[in-house]
């Protein structure tokens, strides 16, 4: 099974630690990574420089030729190799689960007959699921980053590939220092990463694990010829990311006064936001009109504020617009709509 990306094709933006960590893992099994490193067009030289980058392409092709001549998906990362196909037959065994939820737990329970090295564990708390990693044995620092990332970002593509959606994460946590790339993890994550954590973990919204599976046996196939570009490109649809507007615009909307703010808060670009809900049919002037609906509902229904105070408290500069729009939601005017207890 071809490895785990790292970051967009094209440029070179994957750090050389990475190469250097497979380059390890040639050594500890006593062979030479020359013809690996020749095949991503990786020259001694460029492996050497500290702070030198290699395109997704090349890390592609340097990590498929070093799993097949290794014959280790772990690349010596393991007290035992993980044999060609590992991960292929973990995917498999998730395959069938009724929802992600079940899926995760299924991968988690059969890691560990791969290896006790490390331990996965899927946590939910407070609306946010965690997938941490516990280091059962301590690893060999030159591999600990390489494993630890790698893990993670394989497990984020599979549970985006499983569900066809964009899994947003809110954060990600290391248990080592910050290294000197560390500007490449918030494309490979989230932008919010926290390094000497006690754990690597990922967070994201719990809701995304009631999502049932999308894939069957023959996308399973054709994903496992080549697996890599699962994590290079973002999958452009999230399931979620209306809901999450729609939170947002109740619980924040001081802060989420217009896009770009909306966007940032949801650590995406404008253009991404508009483009994601206009492919799940939506809108976020849409989204604002339904959610100052709602609200504005609410406020008639349960207080006896102005209808003023009830316009500025839903985003409207004053009684007048909030009233023509109310009219065009309900039919009413907000004092006939109150009057009448709709």
């Amino acid at each position: 099974m071809t490895s785990p990306a790292f970051l967009k094709p094209a440029r070179a933006v994957t750090p050389m630690a990475f190469v250097r960590a497979i380059a390890k893992g040639y050594e500890r099994y006593g062979l030479d990574p020359a013809e690996a490193l020749k095949s991503a067009q990786i020259t001694p030289r460029e492996l050497a420089r500290p702070g030198a980058r290699v395109t997704a392409a090349q890390f592609e092709a340097l990590s498929e030729h070093a799993m097949q001549e290794l014959d280790d998906e772990a690349l010596g990362w393991f007290s035992r190799r993980l044999p060609w196909g590992s991960y292929g037959m973990l995917c498999r065994a998730s395959l069938t689960s009724p929802d992600l939820g079940v899926a995760i737990k299924r991968w988690c329970r059969h890691h560990r007959l791969l290896t006790e090295d490390i331990g996965l564990a899927l946590e939910v708390a407070g609306g946010v699921a965690t997938l941490r990693i516990t280091e059962n044995h301590p690893l060999d620092e030159a591999f600990r980053e390489f494993c630890l990332v790698t893990s993670l970002r394989f497990m984020h593509g599979y549970m985006c590939w499983a569900i066809d959606s964009r899994i947003s994460l809110r954060s990600a946590t290391f248990p080592f220092a910050a290294p000197p790339h560390r500007d490449a993890y918030a494309p490979m994550f989230t932008p919010e990463v926290r390094f000497d954590a006690a754990q690597a973990s990922l967070s994201f919204d719990e809701r995304y694990l009631a999502l049932p599976l999308q894939r069957d046996e023959r996308a399973l196939r054709t994903m496992l010829k080549r697996a890599l570009p699962l994590t290079i490109l973002q999958y452009r649809r999230d399931r979620l990311l209306g809901q999450r507007v729609r939170e947002l615009l109740r619980s924040r909307a001081a802060e989420a006064t217009t896009a770009d703010a909306m966007a940032g808060l949801l650590n995406v670009s404008s253009r991404t936001l508009h483009r994601q809900l206009h492919e799940e049919g939506t809108s976020l002037q849409t989204l604002k009109n339904e959610v100052r609906h709602e609200l504005a509902v609410e406020q008639l229904r349960r207080t006896s504020r102005p209808i003023k105070q009830v316009a500025l408290a839903v985003g409207f500069r004053n009684e007048k617009s909030f009233s023509r729009a109310f009219l065009q939601w309900t039919g009413h005017a907000p004092r006939d709509f109150r009057a009448q207890g709709l």
